[in-house]
Order: C-alpha cells, then sequence, then structure tokens
C-alpha cells in the first residue's frame, strides 16, 4: 500500500478533540465493532486511527491475527502482520489496563513502531499492561460481543483465521460537544 503519512497529516489537521468527540465504527462481516477513543491518554494514536479511517485505509482489510482468550490483530493492509502505512508514531504507554474490550496499538519489539496495526483484547492480559498503547475501548456490549464472536473464529497457521473476518467499512462518528 503507498505510503500514508502526507494524507494521513492533511486529516490530522482537521482533527480537533477540544470541540469534537470521535468514535470509530468498524464492519465486519460478523458485526458492528463501535470503540470509543481515549485522546487524553493517547492523542497520537488516536488522531492517527481517525486520519487512516477517514482516508478509507482500514476498508477491506481483515481481522489476520486471532488468538482465543488473546486478542484479535487487525490493520495489516497485505493481510500478513508484516505491512503498514509507511510510517511509524511514537508510543503513548498509558495506566490503562489490557481488558476485555481494550483497543491497544500493535507494533514490532521496537515501542515506537506501531503504524496502523490495532488488536481488541478477549480477556484482561496484564503482562501487557504500559508495554502497548491503549487508546479506546468497546464501546458498548453489542461491540465487545462482536470482538469475542470474532475471538472464537476457527484459526489455522500462524493465528490466522480459516475463514476471513473482514472490515467491510470503517467510519468516523464526530459528535460536536457545544
Amino acid at each position: 500500500m503507498a505510503d500514508m503519512k502526507q494524507q494521513v497529516k492533511e486529516i490530522e489537521k482537521t482533527i480537533d478533540f477540544s470541540k469534537t468527540k470521535y468514535e470509530v465504527h468498524l464492519d465486519t462481516n460478523l458485526g458492528l465493532i463501535k470503540l470509543e477513543l481515549y485522546p487524553d491518554q493517547a492523542p497520537g494514536h488516536v488522531k492517527n486511527l481517525i486520519s487512516l479511517t477517514k482516508a478509507g485505509y482500514y476498508n477491506g482489510v481483515g481481522f489476520h491475527r486471532i488468538i482465543k482468550g488473546f486478542m484479535i490483530q487487525g490493520g495489516c493492509p497485505e493481510g500478513t502482520g508484516t505491512g503498514g502505512p509507511g510510517y511509524h508514531i511514537a508510543a503513548e504507554f498509558n495506566s490503562i489496563p489490557h481488558e476485555p474490550g481494550v483497543l491497544s496499538m500493535a507494533r514490532t519489539s521496537d515501542p515506537n513502531s506501531a503504524g496502523s496495526q490495532f488488536f481488541l483484547c478477549l480477556e484482561r492480559v496484564p503482562y501487557l499492561d504500559g508495554q502497548y498503547t491503549v487508546f479506546g475501548k468497546t464501546l458498548d456490549p453489542d461491540s465487545l460481543a462482536v470482538v469475542k464472536k470474532i475471538g472464537e473464529v476457527r484459526t489455522g497457521p500462524q493465528d490466522r483465521p480459516v475463514e476471513p473476518v473482514v472490515i467491510s467499512s470503517a467510519t468516523v462518528k464526530e459528535t460536536d460537544l457545544n
């Protein structure tokens, strides 16, 4: 996929957390996941997710790694776990625990290697706390139920789903705070 850096920077200029509350909605083939975002904890990660979503980056992208009782991971444009948007963002570690429904950023062993890949926790995963950037959570019980449903999908080698789990469309919902 093409380098998204310039497009993301342009979209980021339009994001204003003081005036607008943002949610990201992931419409998957197994249901809708609504995500509340934590700009006060990880503003760079939230801006990045909003910008990539508005650019259409996640449309048609799948959850390429599913580990029962742990997490579901998506956001790789190649579906391999090795792709990204062509840039990295700096870690924004915080004290929010990794519990069911928490949205956190995937990365390599380098804490500042995150790009577009994210994961949603299926259970409480304390050893991730303070090691990965938490920047949101499922908005409601229905969204968490979809995450859990995806977490039960049959997988094959490298934790890949046997039947594809795809984000057909990702959208940003904006609510005026004034």
